[in-house]
């Protein structure tokens, strides 16, 4: 399932939207320490006006257990900025598949290195921040605040950036660390939520790292003239076609929510594009993109549309997925 980044670093995709979720989590194995690149893993509550279908539930399931399983290895684990798809909250919420009992799983006893709270970060990131610090300290987490810092274990370098907008300039939906892992002369840079990236910046610290392999968000098409402009989502796209034709890329998240996103692309570009899906055998699952038509081919039983219409039901219990 994984893929290796040269001979030392094997990078395992557990998330993202071509598996059916939002979410961008990878699991970056050595010899030396295991690392678990933003556990988190959530569903758009909205989209074209209509709730999760089940089968997108049914993807998340999958998704969390697959990060509880590695987990369970890392000695590591990356919060690149605090959007529910990058990290696990610690109370319950089905729509992150998420329970205290699993936040304790992932994160207890382990290193978290996260963004910081205090700096560069907007009011609702701060204040999931906040409230995820003191979860932290209950159950013996070692939490470190990593911008523009290095942590070490042996070889290995863990290196974080200075925040980089979550997309453009000026963005109101705040900032984000882009993580490289290196080995000796093996370097993985994880690149998420830069949406292509939109910012040069952002761009030209990705290339100053000389990657071995890049794990880059793409821009949101979707958003294109409407919450982003379409000036700001070419510009992503741009800068992500010049990543594609110069360094070995995987390609992830906000771009996957587009059904028609392989439009974008020339044939050339996307036979250089890997996608999650790729490293699991299967062919892309882009459910959010695809909800509607869920809904009109396989539509949700009526234990399901009760579930989802009742907010008490949908905070205590699961989904009905049978």
């Amino acid at each position: 399932m994984g893929v290796m980044a040269g001979s030392r670093i094997r990078v395992i995709p557990l998330a993202d939207e071509s598996l059916g979720v939002r979410s961008m989590s990878l699991y970056v194995e050595t010899d030396v320490v295991n690392i678990l690149l933003d556990a988190g893993v959530s569903l758009a509550p909205k989209r074209y006006g209509l709730p999760p279908h089940p089968l997108e539930f049914k993807a998340l399931k999958e998704a969390r257990n697959r990060i509880l399983s590695y987990s369970k290895k890392a000695d590591i684990i990356t919060i690149s900025h605090y959007h529910l798809d990058h990290y696990t909250p610690g109370y319950t919420s089905w729509y992150e598949w998420s329970t205290p009992e699993m936040f304790r799983e992932i994160y207890s006893d382990k290193v978290v290195l996260a963004k910081d709270i205090s700096s560069k970060i907007n009011f609702n990131q701060r204040r999931r921040g906040f409230a995820l610090r003191r979860e932290l300290e209950r159950i013996g987490s070692k939490l470190v605040f990593v911008d523009e810092k290095e942590y070490e274990v042996g070889d290995v370098k863990v290196g974080s950036s200075t925040p980089f907008p979550h997309g453009p300039e000026g963005t109101k939906l705040g900032y984000v660390l882009i993580i490289t892992v290196s080995y000796h002369d093996e370097k993985i840079v994880y690149a998420p939520d830069v949406q292509g990236p939109v910012s040069d910046k952002a761009l030209r610290y990705i290339t100053s790292k000389d990657p071995t392999l890049i794990i880059v968000g793409g821009p949101p098409l979707y958003l294109s003239g409407t919450k982003l402009s379409e000036k700001h989502v070419s510009k992503g796209l741009n800068n992500l076609k010049f990543l594609i034709k110069k360094y070995n890329l995987i390609l992830s998240h906000h771009l996957l929510r587009d059904i028609n996103w392989k439009r974008a692309f020339n044939k050339e570009e996307l036979q250089c594009v890997k996608l999650y899906s790729d490293f699991h055998g299967t062919n892309s699952c882009l459910l959010e993109a695809n909800r509607k038509l869920l809904y009109e081919a396989k539509p949700p039983s009526e234990d399901f549309l009760k579930w989802i219409a009742n907010v008490k039901h949908r905070r205590e219990e699961p989904p009905p997925l049978s």
